[in-house]
């Protein structure tokens, strides 16, 4: 049987990635009741980092642009690491809460646009079931030297 959110995915151009392998002691993905967290997740693209460094406006800064594509990546990391647990993504009943991490240069203020890369991607995956609560934070570094870094908590209906 196919599942309705991978056709939503493939009709935007998307597919679901093989689970991230983890880089520490750590799950991908845990459920606890009726919830799925994801453990953070890189904007891996075919087991690399398609930029690294700092989020910002200059030379030798990851542009805003490239660090929101990122965060899609990373919502697609977030949805492999659930599929690999539920099995499906059809399981999911709600995007329940986006924490985006976003590696930034100093004088860089717009990290809730680039956490709009995932945000914005989830909605058009699950419209109304895609909405969702949110932080967006700068902070100095990433793993791997990651622009962007994200963790995801999906309900999950039985």
């Amino acid at each position: 049987m196919t599942s309705v959110i991978e056709e939503r995915l493939s009709e935007l151009g998307y597919t679901v990635p093989e689970v991230a392998a983890p880089v520490a002691a750590y799950v991908p993905a845990l459920r606890d009741g009726d919830y799925v967290y994801t453990s953070g997740q890189l904007p891996f693209s075919d087991g690399a980092l398609p930029a690294v460094g700092k989020v910002g406006e200059g030379d030798g800064l990851v542009s805003p642009e490239t660090a929101e594509e990122m965060a899609r990546l990373c919502a697609l990391n977030g949805l492999a690491a659930a599929r690999g647990l539920l099995g499906s993504l059809d399981r999911i009943s709600q995007v329940v809460k986006v924490t985006a991490f976003v590696a930034s240069d100093p004088s860089f203020t717009g990290q809730p646009a680039v956490a709009n890369g995932a945000s914005v991607f989830l909605g058009k995956v699950f419209g109304d079931l895609g909405i969702h609560v949110r932080s967006a934070v700068g902070v100095a570094v990433l793993p791997l030297d990651a622009p962007v870094e994200i963790e995801f908590v999906f309900k999950v209906a039985d």
